[in-house]
């Protein structure tokens, strides 16, 4: 599964290393009390947004039974607040309650509190320690597992941050109790993602998923964090295999980016990359035979899953325009992931605008 010379332990529900260790369900909790005892911070602050506040926190707290003063600081909901302006305000609340560099973060939340909680730990006084705890589907199996902390510029994605693992990770899925079908269905994109670079015996078994059956999720799940901890520990800074992590994500994040700037419906994260997932399979299999029939299966369960949206020919080119804001980008130019199949890919590709517009055309033709 994980190279042993890379010096991590993986075993049923534990991920061990040095940083960055991910523990799933009950084990979590009894390490996370393990491990506060052990780093004996000066402070513990709980970062929350305004629905994990409410729908999260308790849950939570009800693990410590009163035995830490844990101080608490808390976001607005949303994409559009991962920006520096709330580091800032982040920023200046740990330093009224007396925040040091021996003090602990805890982030609890879905992607948004991991990436800004990380970003603000690993900056404040140069850097204190912290733990994720994500509680939405999209930040278990992505966000709060690879060491990417950072917020947007403006309406451009993840354009600021830093690549530091957490201390550790803690996994469970009672948080998905309270989490909105599109919200489960965000995280179940970066799910099929997962399958499409990784095995067809993956993206069989996310096809199939059924919420209701918990064991068959936090299998999946569990499954989807050990896929992504093979890649980033073989590339920890993205040099060349963790660009798969970013498979549909070119033109799903200049989606994401221009729909939260333009007059229309704001996509969630896993929205925006679930049709980029479709562009990506079309382009692939335009420039790389990626199998016709595994691009129809795989569109077909997006479309039946996900929102059909429409672009006009301006706003494709709108969204063409935000491709040079792409972190993968180099000298000037857009470089894509590709596939040759499921599992054999293809990095810094480059896919001329006509293309792009024909696979727009695709997605909007489709039916099923």
């Amino acid at each position: 599964m994980v190279s042993q010379s890379a010096q991590i332990l993986v075993m049923q529900k534990k991920i061990i290393k040095d940083r960055g260790s991910v523990y799933l369900g009950q084990d979590g909790w009894d390490q996370l009390a393990k491990i506060i005892r052990e780093l004996n911070p000066s402070k513990i602050f709980i970062l929350t947004d305004l629905h994990t506040q409410e729908l999260c926190l308790p849950y939570f707290l009800s693990h410590f039974n009163g035995e830490y003063a844990f101080e608490f600081l808390t976001l607005l909901p949303g994409e559009r607040y991962k920006n520096i302006a709330a580091c800032t305000e982040a920023w200046g609340q740990l330093s009224i309650k007396g925040a040091d560099r021996n003090s602990l973060m805890i982030n609890l939340g879905g992607g948004v509190v991991t990436d800004l909680g990380g970003f603000v730990a690993c900056t404040y006084q140069r850097g204190m320690e912290f733990i994720n705890i994500p509680t939405s589907l999209l930040s278990m199996v992505d966000a709060a597992v690879g060491g990417k902390n950072g917020v947007d510029l403006g309406t451009l994605k993840n354009q600021i941050g830093i690549i530091k693992n957490p201390h550790s990770v803690l996994i469970d899925t009672h948080f998905l109790t309270t989490l909105p079908d599109a919200e489960f269905k965000s995280g179940m994109a970066e799910m099929i993602k997962h399958g499409l670079i990784h095995s067809e015996a993956y993206l069989e078994r996310v096809v199939q998923i059924d919420k209701t059956q918990s064991d068959m999720l936090e299998g999946l799940i569990w499954d989807s964090i050990c896929i992504k901890n093979e890649v980033i520990t073989e590339d920890p800074f993205e040099k060349g295999l963790r660009k798969t992590l970013n498979y549909g994500h070119t033109l799903g994040h200049a989606i994401e980016s221009y729909c939260l700037e333009a007059d229309r419906r704001t996509l969630l994260h896993g929205e925006a990359i679930a049709i980029g997932m479709i562009l990506a399979n079309y382009i692939s299999y335009e420039m790389f035979s990626f199998p016709e029939k595994t691009l129809q299966r795989v569109t077909k369960f997006i479309c039946q899953h996900y929102a059909k949206e429409s672009f006009s020919e301006h706003e494709i080119e709108e969204i063409i325009k935000l491709l040079i804001f792409d972190k993968k980008n180099s000298h000037g130019s857009i470089q894509f992931v590709l596939l040759e199949d499921i599992g054999k890919h293809k990095l810094n590709c480059t896919v001329p605008n006509d293309l792009i517009h024909r696979a727009f055309n695709f997605y909007r033709d489709f039916q099923f």
